[in-house]
């Protein structure tokens, strides 16, 4: 395998791991405040569709994201009313959104546009383009740093350097700031926190809006960066990966990334290896190259982080004492 390869397969991995990486990190907040989301795969499906829909509407990709950050806080916040003003259970309203994104994303893309759900394809400035960093042409025939730098870095849209972005900013809020301190110590021990006089139905609040921003955004780079429009289902189970890759990473940030990335390479090897003549084996059927993300997730899962402990308040609603 030769270096050029090798750089396509670490463009391939960030370009991947970028949607699971904001969902990671949306799931972080919100899991971080006690309030357990597994309808990241919704969130990011509804903000894929209002993206893709939006875009094509106004022939705008800022609009486009707009619309999806917007869509996607809105699923949160009902998750949101479910679980902390209503104190229902968290797994029930998290399938209870991907269940209704799934579904209206389809009905009202097949009512609008006809298309079987999908919307009409975007190009332009209705889509994120590539964006190329200073130095990386120049720089690019330079020995192995330099077409990392042009091929790796460099080369990207804007809505995959916010995500990159997030994880030091994530980080730097939880583990720096006194909203940070206060929003882990929520989903600790929530008492102490309304003991203190601070609301506990705030901080959460916050922490899924927080979440459904994230969502929003890893939906948008999926319709209007990576692709060129909606597809029905087109989060593929990137969710539920996420929520195996916030668990890998023990709920903190810069694990996050790095769990991220490694389910990023596992895709981008799967995609490298579909058509690959195996000796003594034959072809490999592309069924099994398409599962090994998800058969390495399980595996990862199982036998290779140890003991992973949520935080101690999570998926519990807190009821306040009188």
């Amino acid at each position: 395998m030769d270096y050029t390869t090798l750089l396509t397969i670490a463009d391939s991995t960030v370009r991947l791991s970028i949607p699971l990486l904001c969902a990671c990190l949306a799931g972080l907040w919100s899991e971080r405040s006690g309030v357990v989301d597994i309808g990241l795969e919704g969130k990011m499906l509804a903000a894929a569709f209002a993206a893709g829909a939006a875009a094509h509407a106004s022939s705008s990709a800022v609009l486009g994201l707009l619309a999806a950050i917007a869509v996607s806080m809105a699923f949160a916040l009902v998750h949101g009313f479910a679980a902390i003003s209503q104190r229902g259970n968290q797994i029930v309203s998290g399938v209870a959104i991907n269940m209704l994104a799934a579904g209206l994303s389809a009905i009202i893309g097949n009512a609008w546009y006809g298309q079987g759900g999908r919307t009409p394809p975007v190009d332009g400035a209705a889509r994120f383009g590539e964006l190329v960093l200073p130095g990386a042409e120049r720089l690019a025939a330079a020995p192995v740093l330099g077409p990392f730098y042009a091929e790796v870095v460099s080369g990207h849209s804007l809505l995959v350097y916010l995500a990159l972005a997030a994880v030091p900013v994530t980080w730097f809020v939880l583990a720096r700031t006194r909203f940070g301190l206060r929003l882990r110590a929520v989903g600790e021990n929530p008492a102490a926190v309304d003991t203190a006089g601070i609301s506990v139905a705030a901080l959460r609040y916050a922490a899924v809006t927080i979440c459904g921003a994230l969502c929003g955004l890893g939906g948008a780079y999926l319709a209007i960066a990576q692709s060129a429009g909606f597809l029905p289902l087109m989060t593929a189970g990137k969710g539920f990966i996420a929520l195996a890759a916030l668990i890998f990473a023990k709920w903190r940030a810069w694990p996050a990334l790095g769990a991220c990335l490694l389910f990023g390479l596992l895709d981008a090897v799967a995609i490298r290896l579909q058509g690959v003549v195996v000796p003594g084996i034959g072809q490999v059927p592309v069924q099994a190259i398409q599962a090994l993300p998800y058969v390495m997730t399980v595996v990862l899962l199982a036998g290779f982080i140890g003991r992973a402990v949520p935080p101690r308040a999570s998926g519990i609603p807190y009821v306040k004492e009188r």
